[in-house]
């Protein structure tokens, strides 16, 4: 299809979708549950047309804006950057484009994977919390916990950034995890606080110690969807403070990134080179700045569920590792599981397939 066609198309359902909106909050129409439907039906399919209308148009601004700083622009670095972005963009663009297609011609385009639960990969932090040392070993816990989860489920993993603890275990670690559809679906019930209560073993007395960690998970988000200025980006570099040989330790690899409007920073030190810790850099700060409009979004139209089941508050506890008593407490559905063993050797997909059918409900 010529461009220009589908720019009509996509117009005309703007158009369409403005109209449904003033019509839909009638009384006469709320009145008519039948007509109300079929208008909340098609106004559904519509608003998912002319978002992604509007990030399409949105990445057609940013990309004159990187042709402006190609041509004027005398950083050579900056430069680099404005390559690689207009090459994803055009990238983007022409998936765009397909994706208008489906949603618009598509006999069977109630169901197009588009919503986040479908997604194939996701970005997971794990920071500890309460509890010092134990809170950071805590976090090594949960993260062999998840990776073995990981290998059942036949899906991949990276370390994007980790922040060792004073003793053992890590203060902070960013993965990115990649498998089928899904992946988003499964994991975004693990977002929120988690604590255990058992012995430490730095404990000499035998006492029993509570402490926490927080578990983020976030939709990994492709370009079109966040759209990022490269001067709202102000990039730092410095030596790596982790492991990787004389290389990594001995130049500056590593990146650190501030979203100046939202302040959000992400560091990014795993790899030997700049160039690769700034790319997987910037995808963490395009799911986080993702992650912080959704939520000021729901906030706004006041839709967010009552229920805490897929929320994703970090803030909120969510679960329980009992140690002395062999069991995990999910606090949202109140369901123990008698296997904390088991459990934490990956066998984490029946609470999930419990929270899932609490969300149903």
């Amino acid at each position: 299809m010529k461009k220009t066609s589908l720019i009509q198309k996509l117009e005309i359902s703007k158009k369409e979708f403005l109209e449904i909106s003033k019509s839909i909050i009638q009384p006469s129409i709320i009145s008519d549950q039948k007509k109300y439907k079929t208008l909340l039906k098609k106004y559904i399919k519509l608003e998912k047309i002319v978002s992604l209308y509007e990030e399409y148009n949105n990445k057609l601004a940013y990309l004159k804006e990187i042709n402006i700083i190609l041509e004027n622009d005398s950083d050579i670095e900056m430069k680099e950057l404005a390559t690689t972005e207009k090459y994803k963009i055009l990238e983007n663009l022409s998936y765009t484009e397909r994706e208008f297609s489906n949603l618009l011609f598509s006999s069977n385009s109630k169901e197009q994977y588009t919503t986040e639960d479908y997604r194939k990969a996701v970005i997971i932090e794990l920071r500890s919390g309460t509890g010092g040392d134990e809170a950071c070993f805590f976090v090594e816990d949960i993260l062999r916990m998840y990776t073995m989860y990981f290998k059942k489920s036949g899906w991949k993993y990276k370390i994007i950034h980790a922040q060792k603890g004073g003793i053992k275990g890590y203060k902070e670690i960013i993965l990115d995890v990649n498998g089928e559809k899904g992946v988003y679906g499964n994991l975004k019930f693990e977002s929120g606080v988690h604590r255990v209560q058992r012995i430490p073993k730095t404990e000499s007395q035998g006492r029993v110690h509570t402490s926490a960690i927080t578990v983020a998970v976030l939709p990994k988000v492709k370009d079109i969807e966040v759209n990022i200025n490269l001067n709202d980006i102000k990039k730092d570099t410095f030596r790596s403070s982790g492991s990787g040989g004389q290389h990594v330790n001995k130049t500056e690899s590593a990146v650190r990134l501030t979203h100046i409007p939202s302040k959000i920073t992400v560091e990014c030190q795993e790899e030997r080179s700049q160039h690769k810790n700034f790319e997987k850099a910037i995808s963490v700060l395009r799911s986080r700045i993702y992650q912080n409009e959704k939520e000021k979004r729901l906030k706004k139209i006041s839709i967010k569920r009552k229920s805490l089941v897929s929320t994703g508050d970090r803030s909120v506890k969510i679960r329980t590792y009992n140690y002395p008593r062999n069991r995990v407490t999910d606090h949202r559905i109140h369901k123990s599981i008698y296997d904390l063993a088991g459990f934490m050797n990956g066998n984490i997909q029946e609470m999930i397939n419990i929270l899932k059918l609490a969300e149903k409900k």
